[in-house]
């Protein structure tokens, strides 16, 4: 994302967000699933909110597009990384039945 379509994004979202992703990255991974969640939430919250800026005429479309394409690539590198991390938490371990 360049600079200047992030700063569309409200400061406390994209902050929140880098801090999920982060903390995820460097968890046991038993606890990464939890923050992995809560930064689906925050880029759809973002999603919705360039929605809304686009609407209103805030945003123009070359920005908007720029935004949401790479919003839309984050959340499905977030929705692989979940679907990862939920199948293998459902598998049994090594040694139970």
């Amino acid at each position: 994302m360049s600079s200047d379509t992030s700063t569309y994004a409200p400061d406390c979202l994209r902050c929140g967000l880098s801090s999920n992703i982060f903390a995820a990255a460097f968890l046991n991974r038993d606890e990464k699933l939890p923050h992995v969640r809560q930064a689906t939430r925050k880029v759809d919250t973002l999603k919705l909110l360039s929605l809304i800026l686009w609407e209103t005429k805030s945003l123009d479309i070359k920005k908007y597009i720029v935004l949401s394409e790479a919003l839309d690539e984050i959340g499905k590198m977030l929705g692989g990384w979940n679907g990862q991390l939920t199948k293998n938490s459902t598998l049994p371990k090594q040694g139970e039945k």
